[in-house]
């Protein structure tokens, strides 16, 4: 399996993964143009993609998916009320493909899990998924781990977790007050204490990755997140095993 995070943070996300002959991303929240660019430098292409996964309506996942499909006649898997919040930005799509929370589906050589997560989106989802070798467990943009999301990315070979702020940063920086509240309310984003005790609770022996994503460039550091992961845990993740996503370039997972 390949796993690139081509983008991650506030501006933008999106995530590659292969395996065999399909290739998909998770959200395409950057142009259309820039994905191309990012997907250049790991030597692949737009024009080989299966598919686009859409995790939830905001448009910091969903800038480029318009554009994408509609270039390479790409099908767009996606809830119908994700789809009916977006259809304005996403315009015209030659092939939506809709998915259902809890409803398993198949993608080429992947098995997907989607699960519903707490965010301010209208029906946002985490995945797990696999390619029959691998567990990969992704949950970003959510306010609080559920009992739901815990059993979805246990025993995950791969861990993407959301690190989006420290709450000091956070409460002491230049966002108004209701940004603020939401961001560390129940539907908005996971800080990096929470992130790490969560990722203490589903690790195993057999994890290889975790990474760090969706960090805030304002209420956060890859530095401050990776020391919460490693020192406030206690976690017993290896350094050696910490991938922290970046907002500006593609960094490779696998």
């Amino acid at each position: 399996m390949e796993i690139a995070v081509l983008a991650s943070g506030s501006k933008g996300n999106a995530l590659y993964l292969a395996s065999g002959k399909t290739s998909f991303l998770i959200d395409a929240g950057l142009s259309a143009r820039e994905i191309e660019k990012r997907l250049s430098l790991l030597n692949r292409t737009a024009a080989s993609l299966s598919a686009i996964l859409v995790s939830h309506e905001h448009a910091d996942h969903i800038r480029g998916v318009g554009p994408l499909a509609r270039r390479y006649n790409l099908p767009v898997y996606i809830t119908e009320k994700t789809y009916v919040a977006a259809e304005g930005a996403l315009k015209h799509l030659p092939h939506v493909e809709y998915i259902d929370p809890d409803t398993p589906f198949e993608i080429g050589a992947f098995w997907f899990s989607p699960f519903l997560v707490s965010h301010d989106a209208v029906e946002p989802l985490g995945f797990s998924l696999t390619d029959g070798t691998l567990k990969v467990g992704i949950a970003t943009d959510l306010g609080v781990i559920t009992q739901l999301v815990r059993e979805n990315m246990r025993g995950s070979h791969i861990a993407i977790v959301e690190f989006n702020h420290d709450p000091d940063m956070l409460m002491d920086g230049p966002y108004p007050w209701d940004l603020k509240q939401r961001i560390k309310g129940r539907r908005g984003h996971l800080s990096n204490p929470t992130a790490a005790k969560f990722v203490e609770t589903i690790f195993h022996r057999d994890l290889e990755r975790v990474v760090l994503a969706h960090l805030s460039e304002t209420n956060n550091t890859p530095e401050m997140a990776l020391r919460c992961l490693m020192e406030k845990g206690p976690c017993r993740v290896a350094a050696e095993q910490v991938v922290v996503a970046r907002p500006d370039r593609p960094v490779q997972v696998l």
